[in-house]
């Protein structure tokens, strides 16, 4: 009694989105609405030892943000999660093996703007998990008057520089965009954020 059979979460998948390694799933056929969900991994160089993951046992969502749970981010890892309904549980189900370091998806940097007489100071700020920032992160921002399709490249600075631009040869509309770098296996760049733009120089 108290047992029903639990079908285990479909569609299992390890992604990389916004900096952050998630597991995803949906729940199995059939499954009561009050169903929770318990993950753990394993890495490639500890095969067969599935370590927990405290914040994603016995939760009631369908994904699990195993980012800050890693022990090494140059390692392969897979994720693992099961149905549990009172003392009921479903099989184990296996996303395919994947690392942070050569999957990561980047999501483009909020770019900061400092006016100060004839200058503007550019920084970038990144939605990185905390567990990362140590990662050398970069990013690369354009300069252009508005309706111009000339833009002038900044590339490559690191997260935390700012970048100071003289602006008394500036008069009018500019408007700057950014995007995060990462160099892994290959180089690795997020889309352009949305452009913001300010005037320059304006009188009147």
């Amino acid at each position: 009694p108290g047992h029903v059979q639990l079908l285990p979460p479909q569609n299992v998948a390890l992604l990389s989105k916004d900096f952050a390694m998630i597991l995803t799933w949906a729940p199995g056929e059939g499954s009561p609405p009050d169903v929770n969900y318990t993950v753990k991994y394993e890495s490639q160089d500890r095969p067969e030892k599935w370590m927990k993951v405290p914040h994603c046992k016995n939760i009631p969502r369908t994904s699990c943000n195993l980012t800050c749970a890693l022990s090494n981010f140059y390692v392969k890892v897979r994720a693992r999660v099961k149905a549990v309904w009172g003392r009921s549980q479903s099989p184990w189900v296996k996303s395919q093996f994947k690392d942070y370091y050569s999957d990561v998806e980047l999501a483009p940097p909020v770019l900061n703007l400092k006016v100060k007489e004839n200058f503007i100071h550019v920084s970038a700020s990144f939605p990185l998990p905390t567990c990362v920032e140590n990662l050398t992160w970069k990013y690369d921002f354009n300069l252009w008057e508005a309706g111009s399709e000339d833009k002038k490249v900044y590339d490559g600075h690191f997260r935390k520089d700012t970048v100071t631009i003289n602006t008394t040869a500036l008069r009018g509309n500019y408007c700057f965009s950014a995007r995060a770098l990462y160099e892994s296996i290959d180089l690795k760049h997020s889309e352009f954020s949305q452009p913001v733009c300010l005037l320059i120089n304006h009188k009147g």
